[in-house]
């Protein structure tokens, strides 16, 4: 049986092209590099809203986004 040791995690339903569901804002995976990922690629219902990966054993945040990291039409770091 696999642990799912990492929990993607916001305040809003959690939308993009890798997840499937509608109205999410928890998500569960084994991997870290995939929770990562899936998070990266993903935003929030309304937009803006951060977007966490938690290790669930010890609570610690492993990434964090949110609107200011990554500009919403261009994918620009500067937004």
């Amino acid at each position: 049986m696999t642990t799912m040791n990492y929990r993607i995690e916001s305040t809003h339903p959690i939308v993009g092209p890798l997840i499937s569901g509608i109205n999410q804002t928890a998500l569960y995976l084994a991997d870290r590099a995939m929770a990562v990922v899936l998070a990266a690629k993903s935003e929030t219902r309304p937009y803006g809203k951060e977007i966490r990966v938690v290790h669930q054993p010890t609570g610690e945040v492993v990434f964090r986004k949110t609107a200011a990291t990554v500009g919403h039409e261009t994918g620009d770091l500067s937004a």
